[in-house]
């Protein structure tokens, strides 16, 4: 059976190819799918360079660096989007980011390790503040939402001001809990980040303490930069050929901005959560599936609502009700799972299930203008 690193290595073939369906003007489907195909591993290796700069950059600088460029493959896509005017494929794209990385990621994990291991735990204390910080991303969401919806003729104007003050909030509240989770309170972290260690120490990738320091950081600044623009390179692609490609393939941008470009951006991390779920170190799957989710909630939605206002690209908060609810049954179902601190397979079921009739309700969810 194939390895992970086999797999990705594998995927860079794509990226070749999809340069070559763009000069050589290949149909606008197998664009779209072979640059969907070589972000995969683009994003893997984007992780890859940030955690061994993270490792010379010690704890703190290493810790905010992560925190940082943890979704920065996500970010690039969306803001390239942005700056096309697909604005509406870019909140869906938020949106479907929360959804997959609260059910499908964390049901999977719960799945496959509950079928190995009949009861699982996490820390629950970590688990009752991610999700009060979840609740207050769907608050963040919900505002701007229902002013549009209870109200008659509200300039865009006014609900982009509204929603750039709510990013600025929620931007302050990320810096926050990162002071929390690694200054005043790393305690609570610290099975998480020993279990880290220990995975990394599993695969090789770091042998011993003193090892840690030993990556060159040059060369790793010098992979992400090069990764970096590769990435920004298949999203110009994939955003370009986006229009023509679903409605070739019979999807609507909505559910491909909902489920897919979620999956293709996360598919390393997501597949990181699962394997360390099947070794019995729920904390550290569980702190990487709903640490991204409200990374891309906390951060990454508002700095794409800043960047959307620099652009002129009319950002904000305002979502698709039908998105909102979506987001808010993701997070509620999580929550009521995670509370215990304790995991089994059959909650991985229903956390699955979940995202399989949210996944089959945006697919057949009639076009909506604005959104193919």
């Amino acid at each position: 059976m194939l390895t992970k690193n086999q797999i990705l290595s594998i995927l860079l073939v794509f990226i070749p190819i999809s340069v070559a369906a763009e000069f050589l003007e290949w149909n606008s489907a197998v664009i779209f799918i072979t640059s969907c195909l070589a972000i995969i591993p683009l994003a893997a290796w984007m992780g890859t360079a940030t955690e061994e700069i993270a490792v010379v950059l010690g704890p703190n600088l290493g810790g905010l660096l992560n925190a940082t460029f943890g979704n920065a493959t996500e970010l690039i896509i969306a803001l390239i989007a942005l700056n096309a005017g697909l604005v509406e494929v870019v909140k869906a794209t938020i949106t479907g980011s929360i959804i997959g990385n609260l059910l499908l990621v964390m049901g999977f994990a719960m799945l496959l390790g509950g079928l190995r291991y009949k009861e699982q735990e996490f820390q629950p204390i970590v688990a009752r503040v991610n999700a009060s910080s979840m609740n207050l991303a769907v608050i963040a969401m919900l505002l701007p939402t229902a002013m549009d919806t209870t109200s008659i003729g509200i300039p865009q104007s006014t609900l982009q001001q509204l929603s750039v003050a709510v990013a600025l909030v929620l931007i302050l509240v990320y810096g926050l809990t990162l002071l929390f989770s690694m200054k005043t309170h790393t305690y609570l972290f610290d099975v998480g980040m020993a279990e880290m260690e220990l995975e990394e120490t599993d695969h090789g990738e770091i042998a011993s303490s003193e090892s840690k320091h030993q990556p060159n950081i040059l060369l790793w600044v010098g992979v992400l930069v090069v990764v970096t623009l590769l990435v920004a390179l298949e999203s110009e692609l994939l955003v370009d050929s986006l229009e023509s490609a679903t409605s070739q393939l019979g999807l609507t941008a909505l559910f491909t901005g909902v489920i897919l470009l979620p999956v293709v951006g996360n598919a390393a991390e997501h597949a990181t959560a699962v394997t360390v779920a099947m070794k019995n170190k729920m904390d550290l799957s569980v702190s990487v599936a709903v640490g991204s989710s409200l990374q891309i909630a906390l951060f990454v939605a508002p700095v794409l609502v800043l960047a959307g206002w620099f652009m002129g690209q009319p950002m904000d908060l305002d979502f698709n009700p039908f998105e909102l609810v979506a987001v808010a049954v993701a997070v509620l179902i999580t929550n009521s799972i995670s509370s215990d601190g304790k995991s089994n397979w059959l909650e991985g079921v229903l956390l699955l299930a979940a995202y399989v009739v949210l996944g089959l309700a945006f697919y057949f969810h009639p076009v909506v203008e604005g959104l193919g």
